[in-house]
C-alpha cells in the first residue's frame, strides 16, 4: 500500500470520527460527554492514524530484523510510558491505581492475599482458596498468573503492568509473523505497525483486568499452530507448545480455548496437500481429538458444556434484561439483529450515559468500528484471490469467536469483543494492501453508513432511557 493511500484512509478515519463526535455533541448537547473524555477520544484517534501514517512508510522497506527491533522497542517504550502515566492518572482521577472496574480490585486483592500466604509457606490456605474459588476454572489462570508475579516480584500494582507492557510489545512481533506467513510481508508489516499504535493494546497495560494476557495467549497460540503446519517441523516442542497455550487459554476464558481448537481443525482440514498430506491430516486430527477429549473429561469440559448451553438458548438475554430495567427498544438487542454487525459492534459511545472507564475508550472503539470495514472486505478479497485456504486459521478463529460472543449475553460488551481486535487488524491490513480502485466506492459508502449508525446508536442509548 502506498504512502498516499494510507494517508487517504487515515484522513477519512479522523474525519468521520470528528464529524460524528461534533454532530452528536451538538444535537445531544444536554448529554454530551465531558471535555476530558472528548479529549481522550480525539487523542486516541489521532495517535493511531497519524503515527501509523508516519511510521509504516518509514519502516516498510527495512530489513526484517531491523523492522522487528524497531517495532518491539518503540512499542515497549510507548507502553511503559503509559504504565507510569496511567498509574498516577488513576490515582488523581479515581483515588487509586485502578480505572474503575470492580474486577480489577478483586483480581489484585485476591492475588496479593495468595502471594502473602505462599511467602509464609501456608500452601494449604492457597489450595483451599483456589478450590473454593466460585468464578470457575476460566478465572483461575489469571489469578494464578498474578499470584506468581506478586510472589516473585512483590505486590506493587505496577509490577504486573510491566509484564503486560512486555506482552503487548511482543504481541506486535507475533502479529507480524502470523500475518506475514498468511498474507505476505507487506501485510505483516502494516498489521504490526497498526498493532504498535493501537490504543487498546496500550491502554490494557494500565489496567489490572485479564484481557491483555488473554489476547497475547490466543494470538501466540494461533501463530504457533500456523508455524507448526507451514514449517513442517514436527518436533516434540513444536507440537506441545500450542497444546500448552490452548490449555492455558482455558484458564482465562473457556470460549478462547474452544475457538482455538476449532480453528486448528479447520486449518488442518483445508490445508493443501503440499502443506499437510492425507496421512498428516489423519495424524493431526487424531491428536487434536485426543487433546479435546482430555480437556472434555476435566473441569474444562464442564465449563465447555455450560458455554454450549448458554449459547443459542439465551439469544434474547439482553432484550429481557433491558426490558426488565424499563428501557425502550430492548427488542433491538436480540442476537438475530446484532449478529450481522459482529465485526463492527458495539459502536462508540459518544454521549454521557456510560461509566467513565467506557467513555475513556470511545476513541479506541471507533477505530475498531472503522477498521471493521476492511476486516469484512478481506473475506471478499480472500475469495477473489482464491486464498481462502490460507485464510482458514485466522478466519475460523475470528468468525467462531465473534459468533459465540454475539449469541450470548456479552454481545453488547466491548470487553468481550477485545480478543477479536488483533485479527481485525490483520484482516484489515490484508484488505488495505490489496485494495482495488473499485473497492474504494464501498469504502465511501461504509463511511457514510458508519456516521449514520453512530448517530442512531447514541440516540437509542438516550431514547431508551427517556432522555430525548
Amino acid at each position: 500500500m502506498s504512502k498516499k493511500l494510507i494517508r487517504y484512509i487515515s484522513i477519512y478515519g479522523v474525519g468521520v470520527y470528528l464529524l460524528a463526535l461534533l454532530v452528536i455533541s451538538v444535537v445531544f448537547r444536554d448529554h454530551a460527554m465531558e471535555l476530558e473524555w472528548v479529549l481522550w477520544g480525539i487523542g486516541e484517534v489521532l495517535f493511531f492514524f497519524v503515527f501509523t501514517t508516519v511510521f509504516y512508510p518509514r519502516w516498510k522497506n527495512d530489513k526484517p530484523k531491523v523492522f522487528c527491533h524497531k517495532v518491539f522497542w518503540i512499542a515497549l517504550a510507548i507502553r511503559l510510558l503509559y504504565v507510569v502515566f496511567s498509574y498516577y492518572y488513576f490515582y488523581n482521577h479515581a483515588g487509586g491505581p485502578f480505572e474503575g472496574s470492580g474486577d480489577e480490585v478483586g483480581y489484585y486483592t485476591r492475588s496479593a492475599l495468595l502471594s502473602k500466604y505462599i511467602r509464609k509457606g501456608d500452601f494449604g490456605f492457597v489450595f483451599d482458596f483456589l478450590k473454593g474459588y466460585s468464578l470457575g476454572f476460566s478465572d483461575h489462570g489469571y489469578l494464578i498468573w498474578l499470584t506468581f508475579i506478586h510472589t516473585i516480584f512483590g505486590r506493587k500494582v505496577w509490577v504486573a503492568r510491566i509484564f503486560k507492557a512486555l506482552m503487548s510489545a511482543y504481541l506486535c512481533i507475533v502479529v507480524h509473523r502470523l500475518s506475514s506467513r498468511t498474507f505476505g510481508e507487506r501485510t505483516g508489516r502494516l498489521a504490526a505497525v497498526m498493532c504498535v499504535f493501537m490504543p487498546l493494546f496500550i491502554q490494557l497495560t494500565g489496567s489490572h483486568i485479564k484481557e491483555m494476557e488473554m489476547i497475547f495467549l490466543s494470538i501466540l497460540a494461533l501463530e504457533r499452530m500456523d508455524y507448526l503446519i507451514r514449517s513442517k517441523k514436527y518436533t516434540l516442542w513444536n507440537i506441545l507448545f500450542p497444546i500448552l497455550l490452548i490449555g492455558m487459554s482455558f484458564g482465562f476464558r473457556t470460549v478462547i480455548g474452544m475457538c482455538l481448537i476449532f480453528a486448528f481443525l479447520v486449518f488442518v482440514i483445508l490445508s493443501p496437500n503440499h502443506l499437510v498430506n492425507r496421512k498428516g491430516k489423519i495424524v493431526a486430527l487424531s491428536t487434536t481429538l485426543v487433546v479435546f477429549l482430555v480437556f472434555l473429561f476435566t473441569v474444562i469440559g464442564s465449563e465447555m458444556k455450560i458455554v454450549y448451553m448458554l449459547n443459542f438458548s439465551g439469544t434474547d438475554y439482553l432484550a429481557r434484561k433491558y426490558e426488565s430495567l424499563g428501557l425502550k427498544y430492548s427488542e433491538l438487542s436480540k442476537s438475530k439483529y446484532l449478529f450481522p454487525g459482529a465485526f463492527v459492534l458495539p459502536l462508540s459511545p459518544m454521549v454521557d450515559v456510560a461509566p467513565d472507564h467506557n467513555k475513556m475508550f470511545h476513541g479506541t472503539i471507533f477505530i475498531k468500528n472503522f477498521l471493521a470495514f476492511f476486516a469484512m472486505l478481506s473475506i471478499v478479497i480472500a475469495i477473489r484471490q482464491k486464498k481462502c485456504r490460507d485464510f482458514s486459521l485466522i478466519g475460523a478463529y475470528e468468525l467462531s469467536y465473534l459468533a459465540i460472543v454475539m449469541f450470548t449475553f456479552t454481545s453488547n460488551s466491548e470487553r468481550y469483543h477485545q480478543p477479536a481486535v488483533p485479527l481485525i487488524l490483520v484482516m484489515a491490513a490484508y484488505a488495505m494492501t490489496h485494495l482495488r480502485r473499485k473497492d474504494l466506492t464501498l469504502f465511501y459508502i461504509y463511511c457514510g453508513l458508519l456516521f449514520v449508525a453512530l448517530f442512531a446508536w447514541n440516540w437509542i442509548k438516550l431514547a431508551a432511557r427517556g432522555m430525548v
